[in-house]
């Protein structure tokens, strides 16, 4: 049996959300430059907090580069990302410390608190979640991260407490 592929356009629907005239400046730096795919992808995040999908498809275009290699390489480094964060980036430690100090309750807390899975946002984009290997701070274990700002020794309790502030802030003018 012979199969045939089936064209795909690359054309995409510029989100209202997404400006992607903002990744100019980063295609010219780049521009025939090799090596360029990981500092390209880099320059895009840190313009829209993710890499989105109209990104992809003007890098193709105007820069050559690979859709399956730009997809390979974003979703092999845990750095990237292929969908909007929330304002808050929640990280929740796993390491050994953190994880012999009950790091799960932690995070089966903040589930509850937040209504959202391990890796999500909430839905008025305020919250992402997250679980990581390590963030460094085993004396403080168990231990989270919200944007820069460090919470340690935390149980269940104090981590939805954190959280609720942090919204209830967001929430006074």
């Amino acid at each position: 049996m012979r199969v045939s592929r089936k064209k795909i356009s690359l054309q995409a629907v510029e989100t209202p959300d997404v400006n992607i005239s903002l990744i100019n400046p980063i295609i010219q730096k780049y521009q025939g430059k090799k090596g360029n795919l990981i500092p390209v992808l880099q320059g895009v995040q840190s313009l829209y907090g993710y890499v989105p999908r109209e990104a992809f498809i003007r890098l193709n275009e105007e820069m050559g580069l690979k859709l399956n290699e730009m997809y390979g390489v974003a979703t092999f480094y845990a750095q990237f990302r292929l969908s909007p964060v929330g304002k808050h980036i929640i990280k929740v430690c796993h390491g050994t410390a953190c994880h012999v100090q009950n790091a799960t309750k932690i995070t089966e807390a903040l589930v509850t608190e937040l209504g959202v899975k391990d890796g999500h946002t909430t839905e008025d984009g305020l919250f992402t979640l997250e679980s990581v290997a390590c963030l460094g701070c085993c004396s403080l274990a168990p231990v989270m991260m919200v944007g820069n700002e460090t919470f340690g020794s935390l149980n269940g309790k104090k981590a939805a407490r954190v959280i609720k502030e942090l919204r209830r802030n967001q929430t006074q003018p």
